[in-house]
């Protein structure tokens, strides 16, 4: 007895193959945009380290000579890293005895980013600048 019964071929229906497109549609359109985030978020958090660490180069600095510096390191800059997504340099308005580091947004993925630009200010104080509407600095610091 033949294992296909006459009139009946082996393989997959249209229907089948369109339900399993329809589901890996559905799965896509869910994950991608969590997985973007998920990029975002680890971009910010390196954004923040890379404010942490120019901050603690400048107090090391001011500790030696008594003033802050009013510029830094190109190394702490990031000016010219291409794989990061944002720059390091000072706020207008800084001086030997305050300082106002700014965590720029480069053009790109990031550009749009919800968080905006981060401070950090010598006294400690985090912010951020042009954040989405919906966002707080709480949230984007965390």
């Amino acid at each position: 007895m033949p294992a296909n019964p006459v009139g009946r071929s082996a393989g997959f229906t249209l229907i089948e193959l369109m339900m399993v497109l329809a589901i890996i549609g559905i799965l896509s359109a869910v994950a991608l945009p969590s997985y973007s985030e998920y990029l975002r978020r680890g971009h910010r958090t390196e954004a923040r380290t890379g404010l942490f660490d120019a901050a603690q180069w400048l107090e090391r600095a001011a500790t030696a000579n008594g003033v802050y510096p009013l510029e830094l390191p190109a190394a702490l800059t990031w000016q010219d890293l291409p794989d990061k997504r944002y720059t390091i340099g000072f706020a207008a308005g800084n001086s030997p005895a305050r300082y106002t580091l700014v965590a720029t947004r480069r053009a790109g993925a990031q550009g749009q980013d919800r968080c905006g630009n981060y401070t950090l200010m010598h006294d400690g104080q985090l912010g951020n600048l042009q954040l989405a509407e919906g966002s707080s600095t709480a949230d984007c610091w965390r």
